[in-house]
């Protein structure tokens, strides 16, 4: 910990990573900031597909039909497990959780 001019102390790079050395830490406080900038996109990109499921749903509610589609869903589950394996299942499963009933 190093301390400022106003009494506060603060975490170096290399302690707030728990790299051992300057220069991994340096490595990792860059990726540290793309990942937070790809989080950013994902978020975003999860807001979009809730939205674009808003009005799928919509217009199958509309027409008659249910505001889910079980085999869609499972299309989906399947699509994330052979991508990312089993956690992708998981992911999966979340998105769909948060893309349902926002009709």
């Amino acid at each position: 910990m190093t301390s400022t001019a106003a009494g506060t102390t603060t975490a170096t790079a290399t302690e707030k990573t728990g790299a051992r050395t300057p220069e991994a830490a340096g490595v990792i406080e860059n990726a540290r900031e793309r990942i937070d900038t790809l989080d950013d996109r994902i978020i975003g990109l999860v807001q979009e597909r809730m939205a674009v499921s808003a009005v799928i749903q919509e217009a199958r509610i509309t027409s008659g039909g249910r505001r889910v589609n079980l085999s869609r869903e499972m299309e989906i589950l399947a699509h994330y497990r052979d991508a990312l394996g089993k956690p992708g299942t998981t992911l999966a499963m979340t998105l769909l959780e948060l893309c349902r009933g926002r009709v």
